[in-house]
């Protein structure tokens, strides 16, 4: 089992809970440079597989861990836990209080018993008294991690910049990826960064003892952007021309929008616009700046620096314009879809009569085209659900391919139609791949 780590030795083994996501991936490849022997655990072990192939993976939904027992058996033989997992708000697969705090509670006090270090990954602002969910959830999973007497620390990053985006870092690249115009919202919002390697810097620091035990504090540069700063950092980052003029997004449109995020969130699109994300802009990303040199490590990077050490590469511009194109190509599949089931169903027997005047029977020709409309709004209702959005591009293809198949076969003439039906659907085909790519997160 595990040792008492006031002082962990190269070749521990360390479990990383949500090691495929942003921090955690970037904590995982700094303690395998370490030399430490990493335990992934996510709740899609294939994302966990891709992101991190080396690593030897353990599944479970953190909303089923609310018991220190459930947390034993991922415990067997492990020295140390780093829980780098979180969610912005509550959805279809998360609830905030149970996986910030319960999930934490039990992992805290299961770690007590087998005698394993906890380093607990929080968020700068999360105290008792915050104003949204998941910050005041975050500070009860802290306070719960502290009061077990579990042997911890516990960092509160700012905005986590890194070579690779995600959530908000992901907003701000759609943000800066805008041609001509900059629009913003809350522009003059505070903003402290803080570099992912700086985050696992500080992980590698507590695992070797170089930080004492108990510790709780900020992960953020000692310089206070705004939010407008960040932005522009960003886009002279990315290499993209400076902004010709800049767009206030209005106060009432950007509750819309959030709202509009929150509703897509039911269907399980975590867009970095919903209205948590915006209160916690509202009031500020900052901390307390925590000098690492105190520890033996380096200062922490300032956001000019951290983005200075990792040049943009055509990669990083091609993701920026991608973030910010996804949503509209989503949006066109659905409509289109959608469209073309409706308008199916409104010109049946229209329709119906292309497939008479080739010799098909009525009753036949109008349960095709009732038959496919169903199936064209099935597809658009794919599109709208995250958690089928991907199997939608291939289902949409095999169709559309379907389609022109059968009316290359059945009614060849309507590639001579003058208005191109057949010839338009290969740019829907052509969307859908795109789609797909699009589509992947990790």
């Amino acid at each position: 089992m595990g040792v008492n780590i006031s002082k962990t030795q190269a070749g521990a083994t360390v479990l990383i809970i949500g090691a495929y996501g942003l921090i955690g991936c970037g904590v995982a490849r700094r303690l395998e440079r370490d030399g430490h022997t990493i335990i992934g655990h996510g709740r899609d072990i294939g994302t966990g597989k891709r992101v991190l192939p080396a690593v030897r993976w353990l599944s479970a939904d953190l909303r089923s861990l609310t018991e220190t027992s459930a947390w034993q058996p991922f415990l067997q033989g492990i020295d140390a836990v780093v829980n780098c997992s979180g969610a912005l708000q509550d959805g279809p697969e998360d609830d905030l209080e149970v996986v910030h705090h319960h999930a934490v509670a039990a992992l805290a006090q299961a770690c007590v018993s087998a005698n394993v270090k906890v380093i607990q990954i929080s968020a700068a602002g999360a105290h008792a008294n915050a104003t949204t969910p998941f910050l005041a959830s975050k500070a009860r999973g802290d306070a719960a991690i502290q009061n077990t007497g579990a042997n911890h620390h516990i960092f509160r990053p700012g905005l986590v910049v890194a070579r690779h985006s995600y959530g908000g870092t992901t907003m701000l690249r759609m943000l800066a990826a805008f041609p001509f115009i900059q629009p913003i919202a809350m522009p003059e919002a505070k903003v402290q960064t803080i570099a992912l390697d700086d985050v696992a810097e500080a992980v590698s620091a507590a695992l070797a003892g170089d930080i004492p035990n108990g510790f709780v504090g900020d992960l953020v540069e000692s310089e206070t952007h705004s939010l407008r700063d960040v932005v522009a950092s960003m886009r002279h980052w990315l290499g993209f021309t400076p902004a010709r003029r800049e767009f206030m997004i209005p106060g009432f449109l950007v509750q819309v929008m959030a709202k509009a995020a929150d509703g897509l969130g039911k269907l399980g699109w975590r867009s970095p616009l919903r209205s948590t994300a915006v209160k916690v802009l509202t009031d500020g990303v900052t901390g307390v700046p925590t000098d690492l040199s105190e520890f033996g490590g380096l200062p922490v990077k300032s956001l000019s620096q951290t983005l200075a050490s990792m040049p943009a590469r055509v990669e990083d511009r091609l993701f920026a314009r991608m973030a910010l194109l996804t949503p509209i190509i989503i949006f066109t599949l659905i409509l289109f879809w959608f469209l073309s089931g409706v308008i199916g169903f409104l010109r049946v027997n229209e329709a119906a009569l292309v497939l008479q005047d080739v010799g098909w029977p009525r009753a036949l020709a109008v349960t095709s085209v009732l038959f496919w409309a169903v199936v064209d709004i099935a597809i658009a209702a794919g599109f709208a659900h995250r958690e089928y959005a991907k199997q939608a591009c291939w289902l949409a293809i095999g169709v559309s391919l379907f389609y022109l198949t059968a009316s290359t076969f059945f009614v060849p003439n309507l590639w001579l139609d003058p208005l191109g039906p057949m010839v338009k659907v290969l740019p829907g085909i052509a969307l859908a791949l795109v789609a797909r790519i699009a589509l992947e997160t990790r």
